[in-house]
């Protein structure tokens, strides 16, 4: 197993540690629809569209009523 030479102190630790930092998601607004949604991914609206890039990828499906 590893053994390190010498210790590494408390502060040399956490001064390395220092710029792991999670950043804010880039959330945008669709200029078609007004749905917010990640950037560069492909989102779903309440009907069911699938959208990326203000364009259409899947249109919503119809609901159909067999009650007959």
């Amino acid at each position: 197993m590893a053994h390190p030479k010498s210790r590494i102190s408390k502060q040399r630790k956490r001064k390395r540690r220092t710029h792991k930092k999670l950043t804010a998601q880039q959330v945008q607004i669709c200029n078609e629809t007004g749905e917010p949604h990640l950037r560069h991914r492909a989102y779903e609206t309440a009907d069911g569209a699938l959208y990326y890039k203000g364009k259409v990828l899947i249109a919503a499906e119809e609901d159909v009523d067999d009650t007959e």
